[in-house]
């Protein structure tokens, strides 16, 4: 079945006013074309299930890792306590309802020329247009003492809901009253949420209850608090006093794991529970095909159309991109960029001109402590003329104070956006 515009908007829930905005497409005649989605994510479940809804019978294939979703927005509560990781869990049965071929395997290789995707299981895929959503990866190259699993296993990042989010929780129950959790942030631009700012909230709250002796240490190789500063640093104060410390410019040159200690420019400091996230870039699978073109970590994309600028037919979103000014690589925006881009392969497919004024909008909700959140939002367009995506003069903004009201709306978001993800 294809749905149109003003049907969409009817029925679409938490994704309606995204899509109403970023443009959307019902199509026929397309006939049996191929899509292959690549990632799970907010981004790539995102696109693979309205290429279905707008697309009718297009084919329709996502390959994703992992047999379940689970939220990286929220997994910062299951590290403070207040939540568990199958409240962040959900399945793909919605999306296979939906008519979406899933597939559980790894991604080894795309030929372009040839539009095929090869799989770790030995099968492999032809497209006519594939569309990347393959998140972020971490250079452990640029920290000597974490380039080895062995050591990624013992100083987590907890970056990536899963198996990390709980080890970290662990740590934190085993430390003693007293002791020091030590957060290192890297140089921005990084995947946000889960947000570092946030996470150190999360831990002071645990550490309020069951731990008052002890202390955060938030080690941030940027110059200042790159989101929600005043929200942040007045939560801080009001609700934790003097058990969260910020130091700024704390730029890691290694770690000593042995020692759980962060060796910095300026000086080494020792934890009793070391929690670093290491430089970010595209996911393995674009450095392997070549998708990365800026600064060697991003990929570089067609703002209209979401294609690479390394190889035609490949669309790309989400974390991985090389992101326009100011816009965030977060789940919202990836859930964004996934509708904007169904809706472009699919004009493009039919051969329709695509949507030349797509708008997005992003909102980011922190909990600083159990009950209390704060937000950010902004509203992005396309400039012709600069060919890139401005952000909408006088859009968005902060909240004007943290409150519990904000709490329920932040978890109204999780369950929507999961709805218009998943369901």
């Amino acid at each position: 079945m294809t749905i149109n515009r003003r049907e969409f908007i009817k029925v679409a829930g938490a994704g309606a006013a995204t899509l109403a905005l970023a443009g959307c497409a019902s199509m026929n005649g397309l006939g049996k074309s191929r899509v292959v989605v690549i990632g799970g994510g907010y981004g790539g479940a995102t696109a693979a299930k309205y290429l279905k809804l707008w697309g009718g019978d297009i084919d329709v294939v996502m390959v994703e890792r992992n047999a379940q979703f689970i939220s990286c927005p929220l997994s910062n509560l299951v590290i403070g306590g207040s939540r568990n990781m199958a409240d962040l869990t959900r399945g793909y049965e919605g999306l296979t309802k939906a008519g979406v071929k899933v597939v559980q395997d790894e991604v080894t290789g795309i030929d372009p020329a040839k539009r095929v995707v090869t799989l770790a299981k030995g099968s492999a895929l032809t497209y006519d247009r594939l569309i990347v959503s393959p998140g972020v990866d971490f250079m452990y190259e640029t920290i000597p003492g974490l380039n080895n699993a062995a050591s990624q296993e013992k100083v987590l990042h907890a970056w990536k809901a899963g198996a990390q989010t709980v080890a970290l929780r662990k740590q934190l129950e085993a430390m003693s009253d007293g002791g020091v959790y030590a957060i290192h942030i890297p140089k921005a631009p990084y995947r946000c949420p889960p947000g570092p700012y946030e996470r150190a909230c999360q831990v002071a709250s645990y550490f309020k209850q069951a731990k008052p002796k002890s202390k955060v240490l938030i080690l941030d190789a940027n110059e200042d608090i790159v989101s929600k500063k005043g929200l942040f640093t007045k939560a801080w104060k009001d609700l934790y006093g003097d058990m969260i410390e910020y130091r700024n410019n704390s730029e890691l040159v290694d770690v000593d794991v042995a020692t759980n200690t962060a060796k910095l420019a300026f000086g080494d400091v020792k934890a009793d529970v070391l929690n670093v996230l290491p430089p970010m870039r595209a996911g393995e699978i674009a450095k392997k095909t070549g998708l990365i073109t800026a600064n060697n970590r991003w990929c570089e994309i067609d703002w209209l159309t979401y294609e690479s600028k390394a190889h035609k037919n490949i669309h790309m979103l989400g974390d991985a991109v090389l992101a326009s000014p100011l816009m965030p690589k977060s789940g919202h925006m990836a859930n964004a960029h996934a509708k904007a881009c169904a809706a472009a392969v699919l004009d493009m497919l039919a051969q329709h001109e695509v949507n030349p004024a797509p708008m997005l909008v992003n909102t980011c909700y922190s909990f600083v402590s159990e009950r209390q959140v704060i937000h950010v939002a902004s509203v992005h367009k396309y400039d012709a003329a600069k060919k890139t995506m401005v952000t909408v003069e006088g859009s968005g903004g902060v909240s004007a104070e943290r409150s519990e009201q904000e709490a329920a709306y932040g978890q109204a978001w999780a369950q929507n956006i999961w709805a218009d993800m998943l369901a």
